[in-house]
């Protein structure tokens, strides 16, 4: 699957996350917001997240405008939105071969580092 890393160049929290990542030799790094994630590339993720909520971001401000709060929501609503709009993406995504990171905890930017940098 190769070193890839899904990140919106707006979001401060992102950039803050690529530079701790550094240095990123051989990553490939898309801006969903610039380069929208295909479908393909989307399936790519779960088949390594194997939840397409996993990649969800309920902390979108469209979750909550869009009343999808207050909805029952199933794994291809889920990735009908995320690919609606960038913005439902959980952020950023690191693919680093077969081993996929998803969002910004400190544990979850930890866990990357090592994988990038063993």
């Amino acid at each position: 699957m190769g070193k890839k890393i899904y990140h919106l160049s707006t979001c401060n929290t992102c950039q803050k996350i690529l530079k701790e990542l550094e240095p990123l030799d051989g990553f490939e790094l898309q801006d969903i917001k610039s380069a929208p994630i295909t479908e393909a590339q989307l399936e790519e993720m779960h088949s390594l997240s194997h939840s397409y909520e996993a990649l969800f971001s309920k902390r979108a401000m469209l979750f909550r405008q869009r009343g999808l709060h207050e909805q029952e929501l199933g794994e291809t609503d889920f990735k009908n939105l995320i690919l609606d709009h960038y913005t439902f993406l959980k952020r950023p995504v690191i693919v680093v071969d077969n081993e996929i990171f998803i969002g910004n905890s400190k544990k979850t930017v930890e866990t990357a580092k090592e994988a990038i940098h063993s």
